[in-house]
């Protein structure tokens, strides 16, 4: 009996102390791999060349006005005999977006990786410039985008297509948002406003350069107007005649603020030349 007490005293104070048997330590011992840590302490250094070989640093692409979006992708190598972290990527402002795996990213050595990247053409012209900052442990490094905007091609109809045209629209007005004629009167619209739906949606027709005779000329129209005039004419068009109905409630494509934004902008552009009421 004292010498079981005796031996309980004694792991007691192996407990306490620490000391563990070696037979346990071999048994529990479970070995981790260890952890590799970005060093993010050169982000802002430029980056060394010889670290990531890129397939190109300055992208350019050609677009229409009126496209959605301009995309690239950005290749590149870990040439390097260690690993390489990509921390984070940055572009200029909001409308270019980056797709990549999650940061931090590590490439090991001799692998391969990409980024792609879209920018939104919504409302832009001429020739756009765009910065994508590339941090990574070793160094950061811009990649640079360029999109060539364009004017859309002007689609050039012969004179049996505009008679078509013309005798679809008589039988049924809305037939320019249908079929062919969508491919000019709708491709443009969605999205826009005020003077850039206006070249969309009316003058591909009131300001077209063989206008066809019964479309009027909207600057010389002959009855008083007023903004009121513009939205009412927009939204429900003229039955019996080539002019459709553009209010979506009406089988149309435009939405409330759309017309709003039109009637607001004709207003402005071709004021009334008339000094009584307008004709309701």
């Amino acid at each position: 009996m004292k010498l079981h007490r005796n031996f309980f005293a004694a792991a007691i104070l192996i407990f306490a102390a620490g000391v563990i048997p070696a037979a346990a330590q071999t048994s529990n011992t479970v070995a981790s791999a260890p952890v590799y840590v970005p060093d993010s302490t050169h982000e802002n250094d430029p980056l060394p060349d010889g670290v990531l070989a890129f397939d190109a640093t300055l992208k350019s692409v050609d677009a229409f006005e009126g496209s959605d979006f301009a995309r690239f992708t950005f290749s590149f190598t870990n040439i390097t005999p260690d690993i390489v972290t990509i921390l984070n990527v940055h572009p200029s402002c909001g409308c270019t977006t980056a797709e990549l795996p999650p940061v931090p990213w590590s490439l090991a050595p001799g692998t391969n990786g990409e980024i792609k990247l879209s920018v939104n053409l919504a409302g832009k012209q001429g020739t756009l410039f765009k910065t994508v900052n590339f941090a990574t442990d070793k160094g950061k490094r811009d990649l640079m985008l360029r999109i060539n905007l364009t004017p859309q091609p002007v689609v050039k109809m012969t004179e049996a297509e505009k008679a078509a045209g013309i005798a679809a629209a008589k039988v049924d007005r809305q037939a320019v948002f249908k079929g062919d004629c969508a491919t000019c009167h709708l491709k443009n619209v969605p999205g826009k406003f005020s003077q850039e739906l206006f070249k969309n949606a009316c003058g591909i027709c009131h300001e077209a350069e063989n206008r066809a005779t019964m479309v009027p000329d909207l600057a010389k129209l002959k009855v008083p107007t007023n903004e009121e005039f513009w939205r009412t004419w927009i939204t429900y068009g003229k039955p019996g005649s080539l002019m459709p109905a553009f209010a979506q409630s009406q089988g149309g494509p435009l939405n409330d603020l759309q017309i709003a934004s039109l009637a607001q902008y004709l207003n402005a552009v071709h004021p009334s030349s008339a000094t009584n009421e307008p004709a309701k």
